[in-house]
């Protein structure tokens, strides 16, 4: 049987390292397997959740997206990329769906709840964002997908999702909707802290190493890197545990010993921060220079890119027009079909 993969991001911002060591990376090898079909979704109705007023940010961000993409090398041949926007039948099971949700349940919501602390809404939430758990659901069974990547902040919302089609195979009963497996990322994947070393990479913490980033202002983002407070002369041993450094250096320097030798080296002391920050920059430098080229070159045509975006979502919204009319089947309001 064939593995549907649906995933996705928001176009609130140009993708950095954390998208990449989180999903991105992943994706790339999933458009490579056999027996595999990939969606990944640019969720532009979803940023505009909590964007409305700024509608020009999120369309500024769709090509921006496209083109970290294909720098990083997601193929179009192999990979179906679509603006969520341009499949009109999301929208539409997305009302059906919000039919047999709670208010109470979207309440009960980890994630949402987090979210909405975190940005501070309170009594002012967007209904759009407040339901967007019941939108995601419609996201990921219009593509039929058996398989969506998450991290486990993420979790919650795909056992929503699963509830959901649950409850529309049970409540007109028949097998319409594909429960989808939820794939968490290994528990030894590594995730990418930010540079100031406070939590995961953010696009709003402002402490990210953008795709596209020159090598100017990466060098720069690695100097002011998160080391150790105390490690204030080079002679006085240093604390590894926590240093964002050796972090980025477990992560993307594939010359495992001699990063084992610095650890050991600099926890008895005697080694600064600055050799270790040149040594990253180095790596960074070299890892990043071919993502950049390419994203340059794919930018020089942004016509293609749209022509891309186009292609996909019409092979996209094919795909959700066939689910939606088995959905209306189901429930009975197929009225004019014959």
């Amino acid at each position: 049987m064939t593995k549907i993969i649906l995933t996705g991001d928001r176009p609130t911002g140009k993708l950095h390292l954390g998208h990449y060591v989180g999903s991105l990376k992943n994706r790339i090898a999933l458009q490579n397997e056999d027996d595999t079909e990939v969606f990944i979704m640019i969720a532009d109705q979803q940023a505009l959740t909590d964007n409305a007023d700024n509608p020009g940010k999120v369309i500024e961000n769709i090509t921006e997206v496209a083109l970290d993409y294909l720098a990083v090398g997601i193929d179009p041949k192999k990979t179906t990329i679509f603006i969520q926007s341009q499949i009109p039948q999301l929208a539409e099971l997305y009302m059906y769906y919000m039919n047999l949700v709670s208010v109470s349940r979207l309440h009960r919501n980890p994630t949402v709840k987090q979210e909405i602390n975190d940005k501070k809404f309170g009594e002012s939430i967007p209904a759009g964002f407040f339901t967007y758990p019941v939108s995601q659901a419609a996201d990921i069974t219009a593509f039929k997908a058996t398989h969506v990547p998450v991290g486990e902040d993420q979790k919650p919302m795909l056992e929503q999702t699963r509830e959901i089609v649950r409850d529309f195979n049970r409540t007109y009963n028949k097998e319409v909707l594909v429960l989808p497996e939820i794939v968490l990322p290994p528990k030894n994947h590594a995730r990418l802290v930010g540079i100031d070393g406070q939590g995961k990479m953010s696009k709003s913490l402002n402490n990210g190493i953008y795709l596209g980033d020159s090598e100017e202002n990466i060098k720069a983002k690695i100097m002011k890197m998160y080391t150790d407070p105390n490690h204030i002369k080079i002679e006085d041993p240093g604390q590894v545990e926590g240093n964002v450094v050796f972090k980025y250096l477990d992560i993307f320097d594939t010359r495992v010993d001699e990063v084992a030798e610095l650890k050991e080296h600099y926890s008895r002391g005697g080694l600064g921060d600055m050799k270790l920050k040149r040594r990253l920059n180095d790596v960074m430098q070299d890892y990043l220079r071919p993502i950049r080229e390419r994203r340059e070159e794919f930018a020089k045509d942004k016509a293609e890119v749209y022509r891309m975006l186009k292609a996909g979502s019409e092979k996209a919204e094919k795909v959700a027009s066939a689910t939606l009319d088995e959905v209306k089947d189901a429930m009975g309001i197929n009225y004019f079909k014959k």
